[in-house]
């Protein structure tokens, strides 16, 4: 289930879902699957959604998730690609200027975990531990007693993300995987987040400490687009998702940050927080 931060439920995508469960839960889905991950049909399917033939399936989409383009860039798109990474409106995703607020990094569903010594990490029934999600077992270690946020991203989301804080870039590393999608209905049949293709940050930032920021790729094209920065800023575009759903994982250290009550109280009911680029989900420990 999905709430907004009013407590109201939010329906999902049925039709992604129940095309998901047809793939993942039937054996000619699975075998239907390990063709669509494969290199050669990812690469044609980039290739098509970055071609101006793609630009036919953009309507139907807006009009199917009932997307309001109004808070969106005006301008004529050359490819699906293209209106996939379209740019929000200057001022629509403002970040606070207290530094000391925790704000989301991107459009999406937030879900809340609390890290322990015994913690596996799960979403929708997909477990895995920190160092295998990392491939960094001693990093992994400072993270104890600390906090994960977990961003999930559909299809109709806005697909750029931002830095939460300012602070000096420590490490970049690129995990490759295969390339699987990481909507929900997905964990119940699949390991997920030990095939997807993904990317972490390692940055001592100034007000939560040193933090992890990482993007994890989709099924089919699924690629993650981040820029060559050397720090960190907040608010700053970061990078942004190619076509497919996609998802942005977050590590503090213990006794950094404060997640808002509402997020933890619906995450310990296995319920996504739908939280914007830019909104208020917590704030700086001491403050």
């Amino acid at each position: 289930m999905i709430k907004d931060r009013q407590g109201n439920e939010i329906k999902g995508l049925e039709s992604q879902d129940n095309l998901l469960k047809k793939l993942y839960g039937t054996s000619a889905g699975r075998c239907a699957l390990k063709i669509l991950v494969s290199p050669f049909i990812s690469d044609l399917g980039g290739l098509y959604m970055s071609s101006p033939f793609s630009k036919m399936n953009i309507k139907s989409f807006i009009k199917n998730n009932h997307i309001d383009m109004s808070q969106y860039e005006n301008k004529k798109y050359k490819s699906y690609n293209d209106f996939f990474t379209r740019r929000i409106k200057d001022g629509k995703r403002p970040f606070d200027k207290d530094v000391h607020i925790l704000m989301s990094p991107a459009d999406s569903k937030l879900t809340y975990y609390h890290l322990t010594d015994e913690t596996i990490l799960e979403i929708k029934d997909t477990k895995y531990k920190l160092k295998d999600l990392l491939e960094d077992e001693q990093l992994a270690k400072e993270y104890i007693n600390g906090t994960c946020l977990i961003f999930r991203l559909a299809v109709d989301d806005y697909h750029r993300y931002s830095y939460i804080d300012d602070g000096k870039i420590l490490k970049k590393k690129h995990i490759q995987g295969v390339l699987h999608t990481v909507n929900p209905i997905a964990y119940d049949y699949y390991p997920i987040y030990k095939t997807n293709s993904r990317e972490y940050t390692v940055i001592d930032a100034e007000n939560f400490g040193k933090i992890i920021q990482m993007e994890v790729g989709a099924m089919m094209v699924g690629k993650i687009v981040n820029y060559d920065h050397q720090v960190a800023c907040r608010g700053r575009e970061k990078g942004y998702f190619e076509f497919g759903g996609s998802t942005i994982v977050l590590f503090f250290k213990e006794g950094t940050v404060e997640i808002d009550q509402d997020i933890v109280d619906n995450s310990k009911q296995d319920i996504e927080t739908r939280v914007l680029l830019g909104q208020t989900i917590g704030h700086k420990l001491g403050v």
